[in-house]
């Protein structure tokens, strides 16, 4: 009877260490992000919803994460922009953008 109940008491434990990590992967993105020159925010919220402001004008986005890649999609109001995520949880993106850091 003991050497039945082992394996299972194993796999409950390691459901509850793994499972924990694995739901927190989507959410480690979220906050706002802001360049050096503090001209551009990017504020990224639960359920993919984005605000992309550079020089005061703030535009409604969507965003997606997909390897190490920020997909932020701007449409209609502006463009879809690819960020790529870096390993100190900063992004950078195109031009002028450059290096964005999370300040919240």
């Amino acid at each position: 009877m003991k050497n039945v109940m082992f394996p299972q008491i194993i796999l409950l434990a390691a459901l509850f260490v793994i499972l924990p990590a694995v739901g927190n992967c989507g959410s480690t993105m979220e906050g706002t992000y802001t360049n050096t020159g503090g001209m551009v925010t990017l504020d990224l919220k639960s359920g993919g919803k984005a605000t992309f402001t550079m020089m005061g004008e703030s535009i409604p986005c969507t965003y997606k994460v997909k390897d190490d890649k920020l997909l932020l999609d701007c449409t209609p109001k502006g463009e879809k922009v690819d960020f790529l995520i870096h390993g100190d949880g900063s992004v950078s993106g195109p031009g002028f953008i450059g290096n964005m850091k999370k300040s919240k």
